[in-house]
């Protein structure tokens, strides 16, 4: 049973690509380049505000002055957009509700910078008590390094084998099993032997189901999982 899931932000608990999206482009109108399809950012996300903006501009002005105009207006725009368009996935406040009432402790660590994260948790999930909310700050590596997962085990300290750590994106395979030191995540019922992610590849959206007042997780491939499933693993799992 674990006693502290640590969940990942952007694409595990909110849907932010559309906020994500709308600040990068005003970044990049505002310097005079090209502006993106907002679809075409969830190929850019997933290793910070800076690495986004990297992504973002065009080739021929990827030097380090520009990303730091650009970075500047992008976080002076989303800090008054931030929660514009931003919305839970289905299923999740629920599910947050559900492990806090089973006496499980929350945490969350994202790449995103730490003003955001803050606004945004309290914005959206202002019941949960989260035991710790971590965002990029200056000095700390961006994950997949392991130092915010680490940060979050120091304010709510927990035995690294009894925390889940939640990531909706590929590298929480290297934050999870070599840096956390996680065994791999073991076949509960109907379930899968990988590790795994909560989103199936390609696909933004939750497949919660709430069943008989058991969480469950479905996937068009496999079977459900309930929660006391999801809550025995040692690792992670990867819906594809």
């Amino acid at each position: 049973m674990k006693s502290l899931v640590l969940f990942d932000l952007d694409g595990t608990l909110l849907n932010t690509i559309d906020d994500l999206g709308a600040a990068t482009n005003h970044a990049l109108k505002s310097l005079g380049y090209p502006e993106h399809a907002i679809l075409s950012y969830r190929m850019m996300v997933g290793n910070g505000i800076t690495k986004l903006i990297e992504r973002a501009l065009p080739d021929y002005a990827k030097d380090e002055a520009t990303v730091k105009k650009a970075r500047a207006a992008f976080v002076e725009y989303y800090n008054d957009h931030c929660t514009d368009a931003t919305k839970p996935y289905p299923g999740i406040e629920d599910l947050l509700f559900e492990l806090t009432q089973r006496g499980v402790n929350l945490g969350v660590t994202s790449n995103k910078y730490q003003q955001a994260v803050t606004r945004i948790i309290s914005h959206y999930f202002p019941d949960i008590p989260f035991k710790a909310v971590l965002g990029n700050i200056d000095g700390m590596p961006p994950k997949p390094d392991p130092s915010i997962v680490f940060a979050a085990l120091t304010e709510c300290p927990t035995p690294k084998e009894a925390t889940l750590y939640v990531d909706g994106a590929p590298c929480l395979h290297r934050v999870g099993r070599r840096h956390l030191g996680l065994p791999p995540g073991q076949r509960a019922e109907g379930g899968i032997r990988r590790p795994y992610r909560l989103r199936p590849r390609g696909d933004t959206r939750y497949r919660l189901r709430v069943r008989r007042n058991l969480w469950e997780i479905r996937t068009k491939e496999h079977k459900v999982r309930r929660t006391e499933d999801f809550l025995g693993m040692k690792s992670f799992a990867r819906f594809r």
